[in-house]
């Protein structure tokens, strides 16, 4: 594979400009949060700053990355790339009210939808994907008529779970940066000019916003940047990998916003088994856990970003070496880090799995006793 250098050049520059005016454009939008009250105040156990701080910084991340399209991209007669930018434009109008003024989660959740069906209307679907079932004959699975309703879950379902991983100062910032890494070298290898550039982009704004959304944090990238980082991780993987499903497999999207879905996944069945609604609020997530073994936030946020970069580089690794030499090195990265994890942690470690235990145990206690009683 060759990459293009002038391809490349154009990255650089895109994403240089999105970091640029994304940085610059921080102290604007901090200074607009607290004219229009966009603040958050910590009032409960899941929030873990302990002083009131202005969100709304997905609005810097969202002009950076706008400019630099803007410069970078021909959007003129692209109507795909359009209805992506319409959509998105939407879910950050959403969220900023959202910042501002807490909205009914119906409300958000039917304007996600809309959102997702602008670009899915327009040609951006998820038309077929490799067979997961190696045993099949089927090298392909055809979405034919689901086409559509399964694009709209997939961009609304990665939306919200780039969301509900935004509990961390620069969690989901960081993570957001490293899939649309991930995301910019497959393209780049791939020679896929358009999502090359517009992952630049938005690894740039990331970038730029990096500085102020760092723990401690002087401000939160809100409901504005986490849903918008995960419709363009959406859309773009769209566009980049389920479109080329000759040559890029079914695990890849799912590897490079594994964590995101993991997570989102695993709080749905937790939430569900102890008889809540999913969409209800919890102290639950990965983050959370790794708070409650000892972590502080800067070692949390570091062990998720080396995870979500482990998934990444076996993506990258799927896609240029074959499944085999893909999942020798996952499982490779994945020795390493728990070694490093029982040597940087040996007490934290000892102490959860010592929890996790003792909550199966009792899980299985309780579903006895309500075989008895029955």
């Amino acid at each position: 594979m060759v990459v293009d250098n002038q391809l490349v050049a154009y990255v650089v520059l895109a994403l240089l400009a999105a970091l640029v005016i994304s940085f610059l454009m921080t102290p604007v939008v901090k200074t607009f949060a607290y004219k229009v009250g966009a603040i958050d105040v910590p009032k409960d156990a899941r929030r873990m700053h302990k002083v009131p701080i202005p969100r709304l910084g997905g609005l810097a991340i969202f002009i950076g990355f706008m400019v630099s399209i803007l410069l970078f991209v021909n959007i003129r007669g692209n109507q795909q790339m359009q209805s992506i930018l319409l959509g998105a434009v939407i879910i950050v109008v959403l969220g900023v009210v959202d910042d501002i003024m807490a909205l009914p989660a119906m409300l958000k959740f039917v304007v996600q939808i809309v959102a997702a069906l602008i670009p899915a209307m327009n040609g951006v679907t998820i038309l077929a994907f490799s067979n997961p079932n190696i045993f099949s004959d089927k090298l392909y699975w055809v979405l034919g008529g689901l086409s559509i309703p399964f694009t709209v879950i997939w961009i609304v379902a990665i939306t919200n779970s780039v969301n509900l991983i935004d509990g961390l100062d620069g969690l989901a910032n960081g993570v957001s940066a490293i899939s649309a890494t991930t995301m910019l070298v497959i393209a780049l290898l791939y020679s896929e000019a358009q999502v090359a550039i517009v992952m630049a982009a938005l690894v740039g704004a990331c970038v730029g916003f990096m500085p102020y959304n760092l723990n401690p944090a002087k401000m939160f990238m809100g409901d504005t940047g986490a849903t918008f980082l995960g419709y363009i991780l959406a859309t773009m993987s769209i566009q980049g990998l389920f479109k080329y499903y000759a040559v890029i497999s079914f695990v890849v999207p799912f590897l490079i916003l594994g964590l995101p879905i993991f997570d989102t996944t695993f709080a749905f069945i937790r939430r569900i088994a102890h008889g809540q609604s999913p969409m209800h609020a919890d102290r639950g997530h990965i983050h959370h856990r790794l708070i409650d073994m000892g972590l502080n936030q800067k070692q949390a946020v570091a062990t998720l970003y080396v995870i979500s970069a482990i998934l990444g580089l076996s993506a990258v690794v799927l896609t240029t070496g074959g499944e085999q030499r893909a999942m020798l090195f996952f499982l490779a990265l994945c020795i390493v880090a728990v070694v490093a994890a029982r040597v940087v942690f040996p007490k934290e470690v000892k102490e959860e799995l010592k929890e996790e235990l003792e909550e199966l145990r009792d899980g299985l206690h309780h579903e006895e006793k309500k075989d008895e009683d029955a």
